[in-house]
């Protein structure tokens, strides 16, 4: 792998300067975290099913219109993605009671509400991820009111085709988080769904028997957290049946 320039690295992947202007190179890393990366594994394996994931569902979501940041696939680990401004929200959309949401509200686990509902959270570290407002985003100057309306109909969009998508292969998409990007293009910017949808970012639950096939697994020491999410690939017919998750994959390069 020829050596190039670290971007940025998070808790699960690592952004590369890409082959042309205007590209980026998505790595997708084995770490588990949770809590703020107050818990950490390596879980082998995980960041190819993730990636292999992600490029089904993105080329998906692509092919229907809603506009993402994916490019293509470029090995087992790594994505050619467009290179955008990350919003600094998380969007997380809720259709039934899980995480977070049942602290705050004490509402009973498994609670479908009675509509989803999208919640915004600052992204920064330091502070935990703080759920804010409308009101806040824009006086802060997170993002526009013009760009909320963008992300929150991007979410309700991404929501109603993964939930028929997840349901088709008896999985229940409990909620699921996103990140937005501003993409530049000559004189004009659109917003993008950016980061990845996985897992990681999803909470799936099997219709039938209510097993947790995210990262749940991990936060909650459930165990399983790479068969679970490597069924989540089999159903979507990502992986044969009998296909080994492998490992191996381009290793990383350290830069000055």
């Amino acid at each position: 792998m020829s050596r190039r320039r670290r971007i940025y690295e998070g808790k699960a992947k690592i952004i590369y300067e890409g082959p042309e202007p205007g590209t980026l190179v998505q790595f997708f890393k084995d770490d588990a975290t949770a809590f703020n990366a107050q818990k950490h594994e390596v879980v082998d394996g995980k960041g190819v099913l993730n990636n292999r994931i992600c490029e089904y569902i993105f080329q998906r979501l692509n092919g229907i219109g809603i506009p993402t940041h994916f490019i293509r696939r470029l090995n087992m680990r790594e994505q050619l993605i467009k290179e955008v401004e990350i919003v600094p929200l998380e969007v997380v959309v809720r259709n039934i009671a899980a995480g977070s949401l049942c602290k705050r509200l004490g509402v009973e686990e498994g609670t479908v509400l009675p509509r989803s509902i999208i919640e915004f959270y600052y992204k920064n570290d330091e502070l935990g991820d703080p759920l804010v407002s409308e009101e806040h985003i824009t006086a802060f100057g997170w993002a526009t009111p013009p760009e909320i309306d963008d992300m929150m109909a991007l979410a309700i969009r991404i929501n109603d085709f993964l939930s028929g998508l997840f349901m088709g292969v008896g999985i229940q998409l409990v909620d699921f988080k996103i990140e937005c990007g501003r993409l530049y293009e000559n004189e004009m910017m659109r917003i993008v769904l950016a980061d990845e949808i996985s897992p990681d970012s999803c909470r799936l639950w099997d219709v039938k028997t209510k097993e947790k096939m995210d990262k749940d697994r991990f936060r909650e020491d459930l165990g399983g957290m790479l068969e679970n999410y490597r069924e989540v690939a089999k159903r979507l017919g990502i992986m044969n049946e009998n296909e080994p998750a492998r490992t191996g994959g381009p290793v990383l390069v350290k830069s000055d």
